[in-house]
C-alpha cells in the first residue's frame, strides 16, 4: 500500500515551529539548525502540494491547510513521544561520550580521572571530537565541556559552571626579571604596553582584565592570537609575550618555574568552563554522578585559589 504521510522529522518541524513561532527557537529546541527546520517545512509543502505556513518578519501563521494538517497531528505526535521516552531504555553499561576543550581536558580534566574511575569504576567515559559550536545534532557527545559567557548561549541546553573565570598574568621569569631591574611594572596596568598574547575567542579578556585590576581605560597593546590555552602558555615560554590564561590551567607551569606571574590579583572574568547536557535527550547512565563529581572537585580546586566557589 502506498504511503501517504510524510516523515516523522517533518512533521515534527512543522508542529515545533507553529507552537514557537519561529524557525529559528525550533531549531535550538530540535537541536538541529534553522535551514534544517526551513527545508523540512518546506518538503512538507512540497509533499502536500499546498503552503502550510505563512511567514512574514515577525512570526509565523498558519493556511487553513496547515490549520486542518496541526489539529490532526499535534496530539499524535505528543503520544509517540511520551511513549518512546518510556521506552527507549539505555544499556547500563553503555559508555558515557563527552566532547571538552582541549587543553581543559589535557591540562585539568584528565590528571584527576582517576580519582573519578575510583569512585564510579562501572562507569565508562569516552572521550570524541570537540567542536567550538557543538549543537548536540549528532548522536554524540552526551554531554560537552564548552566555553563561554554562560547559559545564555545554549539555551538547549543544562548548564553547570565549572571553572575557568579566575584569571592571571603570565610572563617568562627573564621578562620579570629584567623589567624589574629597569624599574617598571609597578602596577598593573603598565602590562598594557607590552606584547600581550591573546586567545582567539576572547580578544576582550585583556580590557576587562585591567579595568578590574584598577589600571583605568588603557588600551592593551593586543600582538599575536592562538585559538588554544596550551599555544599561549608555550608562546611565554618562548617569551614572545604577556598571556592572560586560566589560573586552573597553569599550575605546573608555574611550578616548574617556566612561567611566573607578575601581578597576582584574585580577578574573575566572565567566560568559563561550563558542563552542558541537551534539554531533549534522557540523562544518559552515569552523567548524574560524572557531573557531581566534576563540580565538587572544580570546587575544591577554586577554593584552593582562595577565591571562593561561584556557581550559577
Amino acid at each position: 500500500m502506498r504511503m501517504h504521510s510524510p516523515s516523522m522529522s517533518e512533521l515534527h518541524a512543522f508542529a515545533t515551529a507553529v507552537r514557537l513561532g519561529s524557525f529559528s527557537r525550533a531549531a535550538a529546541e530540535l537541536c538541529v539548525t534553522q535551514s534544517a527546520i526551513s527545508r523540512a517545512v518546506a518538503r512538507l509543502e512540497q509533499h502536500y502540494g499546498v503552503p502550510l505556513i505563512k511567514r512574514n518578519a515577525h512570526a509565523l501563521s498558519l493556511t487553513s491547510v496547515g490549520r486542518e494538517l496541526l489539529d490532526a497531528v499535534r496530539a499524535p505526535l505528543g503520544a509517540i513521544e511520551e511513549v518512546s521516552a518510556r521506552l527507549r531504555v539505555m544499556p547500563a553499561d553503555r559508555p558515557l561520550h563527552l566532547a571538552v576543550v582541549p587543553t581543559f581536558a589535557s591540562v585539568w580534566l584528565i590528571p584527576r580521572l582517576r580519582s573519578f574511575q575510583a569512585l564510579h569504576p562501572g562507569i565508562k567515559l569516552n572521550f570524541v571530537p570537540y567542536s567550538k559550536g557543538e549543537d548536540f545534532s549528532g548522536s554524540t557527545p552526551d554531554a560537552a565541556v564548552l566555553t563561554g559567557l554562560g547559559p545564555e548561549e545554549w539555551p538547549h541546553c543544562s548548564c553547570d559552571y565549572v571553572i575557568g573565570r579566575e584569571m592571571v598574568p603570565i610572563c617568562h621569569p627573564a621578562r620579570l626579571q629584567q623589567r624589574l631591574a629597569q624599574g617598571a611594572w609597578r602596577a598593573p596596568g603598565d602590562l598594557a604596553q607590552e606584547p600581550l598574547l591573546y586567545h582567539t575567542t576572547a580578544p576582550g579578556n585583556w580590557t576587562q582584565w585591567l579595568r578590574a585590576a584598577q589600571a583605568g581605560r588603557q588600551a592593551p597593546n593586543l600582538t599575536t592570537a592562538f585559538d588554544q590555552v596550551s599555544m599561549l602558555i608555550q608562546a611565554v615560554i618562548a617569551d614572545m609575550g604577556v598571556a592572560l590564561v586560566q589560573r586552573c590551567l597553569v599550575k605546573e607551569a608555574l611550578q616548574s618555574g617556566a612561567v611566573v606571574v607578575p601581578f597576582d590579583l584574585p580577578i574573575s572574568l566572565q567566560r568559563g568552563y561550563y558542563l552542558c547536557a541537551p534539554h531533549d535527550r534522557r540523562p544518559r547512565p552515569g552523567f548524574a554522578q560524572f557531573r557531581r563529581w566534576l563540580l565538587e572537585a572544580a570546587g575544591e580546586d577554586i577554593r584552593g585559589m582562595g577565591m571562593g566557589e561561584r556557581r550559577d
